[in-house]
Parts: C-alpha cells; sequence; structure tokens
C-alpha cells in the first residue's frame, strides 16, 4: 500500500430500494476509505449489502434503487476532490472507466458471444478515447492481453472459444484499459474452480504492484480475501460490523460474526479442526431485529445486544497498536 493517501472515502452512506413507507434499506450508514494502492476485502454473506454497495457507490443501482443519504469522495490523480453523487452526467461518464471501473458478479458471462475479443476491447477505447487511431487501439488491446496473460493469437477469438479463467482475464484487463486509479471485483471468481481463483487473484495482485491501481474485492469468501488484501471490512445487514489489517483479522477476530465465517472454511495448512459455521439465516431486512442485527445468531448474545444498536468504533481495550481496527460490539466497548 503506498501511503495513506485516500482515493475513495465513502460517508454515512444509505442505499433503499423503494420510496417511502415501503422503501427497504439494504445498506445502511457505511463509511470506508479506500487509500491509494491498497486492496480492501468486503465479506459478508449473500443479503448482507455488497454488491448494492458497490452499485449504489458507482451510481448504477437498478430500478427501484435509490442512495437516500451519505456521501461518496473520489479523489483524482490531480484536481479537487469531487462528490460522486453530485456528477453530472459529463461528469459520470469521465468518472467511469477513466477514474473507477467495475468487474461485475459473473463477469466471464459478460462479454458479447457475437463480437470477437479484440472489438470488445477496442470498443471501449473508442468510446471514451475517439481521439486515438485505429492502429492504436489494436496495438493497445494486444498490450491489455498480454497483461493479463492471454496470447496475442486470441484476439480474433470469440468468448465461447476462451475458457472461463480467461473469459475472467479478459474482462480485468478490459477494466485496465483506461488505467483507472480504482478497480471494484463484484464477486469475479465465483464460478471458477479453486486453483484458476488462485491464479487470477495472483495476477491481479501483481497488477496492482506494477500498475499501483487500488482493489475494493467484494466476496461472500473471506478466504480468499484473507490471503491477499491488505484491510478487511465485514458487512452484515447492511452495516460495517468489523474492520482490521487482513491478517489481525484472521489471528484475532473481534466480532462474533466475524469469527464465525473464519470458521466457517477449512484450513489449508495446521492440524484439522471443526467447522462450526453459523447457524440461521441473515436478517431479513424487511424486519430488522432489534438492537444488534446478529443477535438472534449469536453464540455470545448477552440482555444488552437485544436492545444497543452497536456503533462501529474503536475499542477502548485495544493496544495502541491496533489503532485502524474498529469493531461494532457491546463486547468491545469504543473509547
Amino acid at each position: 500500500m503506498s501511503g495513506n493517501q485516500p482515493v475513495l472515502e465513502i460517508r454515512n452512506l444509505c442505499v433503499d430500494y423503494g420510496l417511502g413507507d415501503q422503501a427497504v434499506r439494504a445498506v445502511r450508514d457505511v463509511s470506508l476509505t479506500l487509500h491509494r494502492g491498497e486492496v480492501l476485502g468486503l465479506a459478508g454473506e449473500s443479503g448482507s449489502g455488497k454488491s448494492t454497495l458497490a452499485y449504489g457507490l458507482t451510481r448504477l443501482l437498478p430500478p427501484p434503487g435509490v442512495v437516500s443519504g451519505g456521501e461518496v469522495i473520489y479523489h483524482p490523480r490531480e484536481g479537487a476532490p469531487m462528490d460522486v453523487l453530485r456528477l453530472s452526467d459529463a461528469g459520470l461518464r469521465k468518472f467511469r472507466w477513466a477514474e473507477t471501473s467495475i468487474v461485475f458478479q459473473g463477469a466471464m458471462n459478460s462479454l458479447n458471444p457475437v463480437y470477437k475479443v479484440s472489438t470488445q476491447l477496442m470498443d471501449v477505447l473508442a468510446a471514451h478515447r475517439p481521439s486515438m487511431s485505429r492502429a492504436d487501439r489494436l496495438a493497445r488491446a494486444r498490450e491489455l492481453l498480454a497483461l493479463v496473460g492471454i496470447a496475442a493469437d486470441r484476439m480474433d477469438s470469440y468468448p465461447h472459444q476462451l475458457s472461463g479463467g480467461m473469459r475472467q482475464r479478459v474482462m480485468i484487463g478490459m477494466a485496465l484499459a483506461l488505467d483507472p486509479q480504482l478497480v471494484i471485483m463484484d464477486e469475479p471468481t465465483t464460478a471458477l474452480d479453486v486453483v484458476m481463483q488462485r491464479q487470477i487473484l495472483r495476477q491481479l495482485v501483481g497488477l496492482r504492484e506494477r500498475l499501483g491501481f487500488s482493489v475494493l474485492f467484494i466476496t461472500h469468501d473471506l478466504s480468499l480475501l484473507v490471503e491477499f488484501s491488505d484491510r478487511i471490512a465485514i458487512m452484515y445487514g447492511g452495516r460495517i460490523v468489523e474492520q482490521a489489517p487482513a491478517e489481525r483479522l484472521y489471528r484475532d477476530p473481534l466480532h462474533p460474526y466475524s469469527d464465525g465465517l473464519l470458521h466457517a472454511f477449512p484450513p489449508l495448512r495446521g492440524e484439522r479442526r471443526e467447522l462450526t459455521g453459523i447457524p440461521g439465516s441473515p436478517p431479513d431486512l424487511r424486519a430488522m431485529p432489534s438492537g444488534c442485527a446478529f443477535h438472534p445468531r449469536c453464540p455470545k448474545a448477552m440482555d444488552a445486544c437485544r436492545t444497543q444498536l452497536p456503533r462501529l468504533g474503536r475499542p477502548a481495550l485495544l493496544p495502541e497498536s491496533d489503532a485502524d481496527r474498529t469493531v461494532a460490539c457491546v463486547l468491545h466497548p469504543t473509547g
């Protein structure tokens, strides 16, 4: 991670589906900061609000989704910070792809099946860099394929002629076409086998170190994030319940939900241990539990958990070396 300069600041972001009394709040007062050159992992079960957060901060929410509060402050390479939620259509067009790109869930099926790979890569450049000549666009397309480890002779292939891993790498190359500062990856490796997942993620981390972009990596698989992220944020019921450096969260999770996620997958090394998982199901966003949303499933729940909504903050009893850790749990009162 290159310093502590922020590239993206999410402040008290709220996202609703629907309007008025019928609205369902899917993201609740989320605040996150992503630094330059950092990989920030965002983990949680399906329905926790991870993808909604990504679509909200990029203004890609499908109807009836709407951002109902908060700010998304983006820090460009040059010039003053900007609130993404207040950008005009023209400003938003410049922001997307050139400054921030996104690799969607199920991305390897996002390629158009009737166009060659070269055509689809060049279309991005033609739309956002209209002054580029066709020869320059073709050269850049070859460069992007080489960047993600695909031979130039695949330029004229159709998507069905590529393996799942190759299609995924084409999408990553497309996301990097305009040299963005921030790449958002929404469960991009879900449909791939474990070996291919690791290959693509190692390649992604290598590209991050080489090109210096930041990554917001969203997944339900916490084991992936522990291995490849600098920091991890855990999301439950539309809220962030814990943030910590990846190694610290793996060694000593503070929130019972984080601990449950970590014990839901088997370790690749060390002694065998029993997988415990998390009983029950995520909360219904239309009828959230009182107090802490996790208390109906929490093995450490107390009476206070049913009435108090814990706020995300730094636990008062943590040492100074853990100044960058935050948690929302009554077991760890904040100072």
